[in-house]
């Protein structure tokens, strides 16, 4: 895919999803990655000489000022995509921010309204909606009868006590990290949002969520149940319905992409989501058509994960 000239990216943060992202701009002719900053130079040389970024600087405010960047991509931890975010499009920066962009309701309307008085384009980056396999698990669904319920996992075995994603201040916890894919998924499959939420948090020793089980009541008496956590390695995301089911059976990575319908495999694409995504807002750059995630998408997401962290702190349900 190309619309035009490449368009020149700069990465904030030196994590290693970046690696991910970077494989997949790498397949694409519409993107070129220029410049990475980090907290350090040191850090940000290193990175560059590992993945043959021309330019690293030591600090993000050196790199949002680099007129030479038309866009950033943020993947810091989780309290730092909102401020981030905010001081890359007062640069004149087009922003792919990971996901979840925030789990407060009010700040990603903030950078909506922000990015788009601007003129600029905005996309929370929640890579595994640029799958091919989406639409292929989507038409599946639809002859499989009416919706009755979603059931969706996301779960790992996390090793490391220093990790972010264990870091209260950090905004860290299962529930953000990949719960939101669940979330996600369960509001793609059903073409709504949550009327209802139910959560249920099991904290760990730094007093994030290490396991979350959430149940969303959705119009029409559709109900979705997801459990994500750090502590047991399970994926997958399944629509029934009163004539059969389908279940990606690992929807958010793809390692590999597969579907089967009421036990029988079925054919999927072979793509990289990463690629898939980075194009998708290079284009939306480009033309100025709306990127595949944008204002809608983020505004559902974040107004759920909000009434499911309410839900699990006061034991009640919660409408979003």
């Amino acid at each position: 895919m190309s619309v035009g000239a490449p368009v020149r990216w700069g990465i904030l943060g030196t994590g290693a999803i970046n690696r991910k992202l970077l494989a997949g701009a790498r397949l694409s002719t519409a993107v070129q990655v220029v410049a990475v900053a980090s907290r350090t130079q040191a850090r940000a040389d290193s990175f560059a000489a590992e993945h043959t970024i021309p330019h690293a600087v030591g600090s993000y405010e050196a790199l949002l000022a680099d007129a030479g960047i038309e866009a950033v991509y943020i993947s810091l931890p989780n309290a730092l995509h909102h401020p981030w975010t905010m001081a890359a499009l007062a640069s004149g920066k087009h922003v792919l921010v990971e996901k979840p962009y925030s789990s407060r309701p009010e700040e990603v309307q903030l950078a909506f309204d922000t990015a788009e008085a601007a003129g600029l384009v905005l996309s929370e980056a929640l890579m595994w909606r640029h799958h091919p396999q989406v639409a292929t698990l989507q038409a599946i669904a639809a002859e499989q009868g009416p919706l009755q319920v979603v059931r969706a996992s996301f779960c790992f075995a996390q090793e490391g006590a220093a990790d972010v994603r264990l870091q209260p201040e950090l905004d860290g916890g299962s529930l953000l990290d990949v719960g939101t894919y669940c979330v996600s998924g369960a509001r793609l499959l059903t073409g709504e949002e949550p009327e209802e939420v139910y959560g249920v948090a099991t904290l760990g020793p730094t007093g994030v969520d290490v396991r979350f089980t959430g149940i969303l009541r959705f119009p029409g008496g559709v109900v979705a149940e997801f459990t994500c956590g750090f502590t047991t390695e399970h994926r997958g995301l399944e629509a029934i319905g009163t004539s059969g089911s389908v279940l990606a059976t690992d929807p958010w990575q793809s390692l590999p992409a597969a579907i089967v319908r009421d036990g029988t495999p079925v054919d999927v694409a072979v793509a990289d989501p990463y690629q898939l995504e980075i194009e998708d807002v290079s284009a939306a750059i480009r033309t100025g058509r709306a990127p595949l995630v944008g204002r809608a998408e983020s505004m559902g997401q974040v107004r759920a994960l909000d009434a499911l962290r309410r839900s699990a702190a006061t034991g009640v349900p919660v409408r979003p």
